[in-house]
């Protein structure tokens, strides 16, 4: 009998020892196989491989081995709750925590910890304060879930509170105030740790470099370099990443290249995180290169490696570079990422190309927030008001709630379309039912709205009446529509608001100066000049750019230094001829200088966009989609031409200037003029969208919400829904409601309503 029993124990052995290496390597199907073979598994390796399965976010083979356990220990029923919490299954763990027949502190904690992590802090409250008995773990985890909740205050409370404090309480107490945007206090807490005599690990280390980063206190981070030198944590991962986001954050990012250097595995997040530090320094062409680098190494690139890549090709306005990133997204199944996915809508508004974005966009397995967001903002820049409200009612059918990024998108899509009545609309729903995120950026978009509209009465009502004082952006707002409708008096005012705040303003001066001319008051422009001389100021020279197989290629007006002048010359005479045959008058108010009217129209001739679409004209193959970039407004005679010279070459002709993007075609543009001096017109709206061809296009123009003249339909579809709510019916209707709510657009009191409605409609049932 003996003899059995010691073979027995031999092959249970070197069972346990096989299962404990293919659980190791997470080969948990082998791992199964010689479980099943080990006559009566102790209650420790059952514990084990139920944390194989869940590690492995196997929650259901490893709740079906639980089940088959006749008897358990703590252990395991604490293993098992950790498990459903780490595979997102709340709701099991609950269920096995209140069966469970005795608890010790480690369940309670894990509890908590979990009742943090899914954000129920008032519960985690709640069972922190029935247990029994806390040890230090305890306290640890209820203060770390305050600060991973945004609760500073209740986090550095109840870290004063705390009896006994061990390096974990202060690490957790330095690392939360640093997310939260406290990195001075968090630095405060570190030298006032040192002080109580606890010593840091390299998970302090980490996160005091974390916070110097963020503060940019150089000084102390390299005493802290210095430190875990001596230390021998230098190579410890965390250690090093945090050393080179902290260099890089301190714009540092050769020491930041040295360290990255220095390490001895250098693993995509050391990758990522050198890429994140030239895209800091706005060095983006150096991060471009570093990611190639990477993917020589055979470093495989993660969502965040794509998302600061994609950024760095923002940067360089690099649309053929960012479509190489797409492609390689593409090939490791990363494009309906939600991470990489935005970085990708992101990238294509910002280069040109919108209806590439709303096809990524579409692709998106689960939206959030800034998906949603990043495709209404990339509509309104592009001028595609009705785009971006068909984005949003998509997005409250989705049941997620709009954020003050949202209402700025939508504000702003409003007042590049001139829809007046539907930014009415928003703004009065903003004010109030949403005045917790009603900010300084909406009161400036809806004096836009106003003032680009001719309302300047009521945009100059609007800003002497705010809650707050209003600042420089939202005057100059007011003062930017003045230069559009030509209004001195309204103009001179706002002006001296702007001056008022910042003395040193030069827009100001320059806006003005420009009425000034536009009205023919030579006299008053000279002394704008002169007052720009007198304070130091500059005007920002007007440039424009042409980004062509990587290189960027900038033109200032009438500007003859590139080497292919003599083509670009010979092509705008070219273009010049024609102009005159299709009948273009240069409207000679937009040359704001006191000359003849013929050096007039020779200066306009030569402005800058000019130079650049000449340029891509004679470098690009014909038919091909030609974009130009300006840092300053794209003038309305050049915006006359610019349509002209779309329809003489038979070429789409995109012009991002510093207010938005207009997509020029057949002599269309996409903003129907309404940059310059015309008030909006719906039905010239409508057909302006006619020259944007393609699928994404036409699906869009295909839903019912864009036609309005149902508008009354739609208020009587909601009065009927309204009535049904009131007499007790179902709140699932607010699904329902998505389709009243865009009809009623152009109805502001009922659209206001029923946006209200279905408000309190979600939040009845949640």
């Amino acid at each position: 009998m003996a003899h059995i029993t010691r073979y027995t124990r031999t092959i249970t052995l070197s069972y346990t020892a096989s299962l404990a290496n293919h659980l190791k390597n997470q080969r948990l199907d082998q791992a199964r196989l010689i479980f099943d073979k080990i006559p009566s598994p102790s209650l420790h390796l059952y514990t084990k491989m139920i944390a194989g399965y869940t590690r492995n976010d196997r929650l259901c083979d490893a709740l079906k081995l639980f089940d088959r356990m006749s008897v358990r220990d703590v252990v395991s029923w604490n293993s098992m709750i950790k498990g459903c919490l780490d595979c997102g299954n709340f709701g099991m763990a609950t269920r096995l925590f209140d069966e469970m027949p005795e608890k010790n502190v480690i369940s309670w904690t894990t509890m908590v910890h979990g009742y943090l992590k899914f954000g129920r802090v008032e519960l985690a409250q709640r069972l922190f304060l029935d247990m029994q008995v806390k040890d230090v773990a305890a306290w640890n985890a209820m203060v770390h879930g305050y600060f991973e909740n945004g609760r500073v205050e209740e986090g550095v409370r109840l870290f004063e509170e705390m009896p006994v404090r061990d390096v974990i309480s202060w690490t957790s107490m330095i690392g939360g105030l640093d997310l939260n945007g406290k990195s001075e206090e968090a630095l405060f807490v570190f030298k006032k740790m040192l002080r109580s005599g606890v010593e840091p690990t390299w998970s302090t280390f980490a996160c005091v470099l974390s916070a110097c980063a963020h503060a940019v206190e150089f000084n102390l981070g390299v005493q802290v370099h210095g430190h875990v030198v001596k230390l021998g944590c230098f190579f410890h991962e965390f250690i090093s990443v945090s050393l080179i986001t902290f260099y890089a954050n301190c714009m540092k990012i050769e020491h930041a290249h040295k360290i990255f250097n220095e390490t001895l595995i250098k693993n995509v997040v050391k990758w990522t995180a050198l890429l994140t530090g030239y895209v800091w320094n706005n060095k983006h062409q150096d991060a471009l290169r570093v990611f190639g680098d990477m993917t020589k190494m055979g470093v495989l690139p993660n969502q965040s490696t794509f998302s600061i890549t994609l950024n760095a090709c923002c940067g360089l306005e690099a649309l053929d570079k960012g479509k190489e990133i797409h492609t390689m997204a593409i090939k490791l199944g990363l494009e309906t990422d939600v991470f990489v996915g935005n970085s990708l809508v992101v990238m294509y508004t910002e280069c040109g190309n919108v209806n590439s974005a709303v096809a990524v966009f579409r692709n998106i397995n689960e939206k959030d927030i800034v998906s949603w967001n990043s495709i209404i903002v990339g509509s309104a820049q592009h001028g595609f008001g009705l785009w971006a409200l068909i984005f949003f009612n998509q997005m409250i059918r989705t049941g997620v709630d709009p954020d003050e990024i949202t209402f700025t998108g939508l504000l702003s899509a409003c007042s590049r379309s001139g829809m007046l009545l539907k930014g009415r609309c928003f703004f009065e729903y903003i004010s109030r039912y949403k005045s917790n995120v009603l900010r300084v950026q909406h009161y400036a978009c809806m004096v836009d709205i106003l003032g680009r509209c001719g309302k300047l009465d009521e945009a100059e009502e609007l800003v002497r009446y705010m809650p707050v004082k209003a600042n420089s952006m939202i005057w100059l707002a007011l003062l930017s529509a003045c230069r559009v409708h030509s209004n001195l008096e309204v103009a001179e005012r706002a002006a001296k608001h702007i001056l008022d705040l910042e003395p040193n303003c030069s827009s100001a001066y320059v806006l003005l100066s420009n009425i000034y001319a536009s009205a023919g008051r030579w006299a008053d422009v000279s002394r704008m000049r002169v007052k720009m001389k007198q304070g130091g100021l500059v005007k920002q020279p007007g440039s424009s750019w042409v980004v062509l197989r990587g290189k960027k290629h900038e033109f200032l007006s009438a500007d003859r230094s590139h080497p292919l002048s003599e083509r670009i010359y010979e092509k705008l005479d070219w273009l010049g001829k024609k102009l005159k045959e299709f009948g273009h008058v240069p409207d000679k108010k937009f040359a704001l200088h006191d000359v003849e009217d013929e050096q007039k129209e020779e200066m306009l001739s030569f402005h800058s966009e000019r130079l650049a679409i000449a340029f891509g004209l004679v470098s690009t193959v014909e038919g091909s989609t030609l974009t130009v970039m300006k840092n300053l407004r794209v003038c309305g005679d050049c915006h006359s031409v610019i349509k002209l010279m779309s329809k003489i070459v038979g070429r789409k002709i995109i012009v991002r200037d510093s207010g938005r993007f207009h997509h020029f075609k057949n002599g269309i543009c996409s903003c129907s003029d309404y940059c310059d001096n015309n008030l909006f017109d719906p039905v010239k709206k409508r057909k302006s969208y006619n020259h944007v061809k393609g699928s994404e296009t036409e699906a869009l123009m295909e839903t019912e919400q864009v036609v309005p003249d149902r508008h009354k339909a739609g208020v009587a579809r909601w009065r009927k829904l309204r009535k049904m709510e009131k007499k007790g019916g179902n709140w699932g209707l607010k699904l329902k409601l998505e389709y009243a709510i865009v009809l009623c657009f152009r109805n502001v009191a009922a659209a206001t309503t029923a946006l209200f409605f279905l408000g309190n409609a979600r939040a009845k049932l949640k």
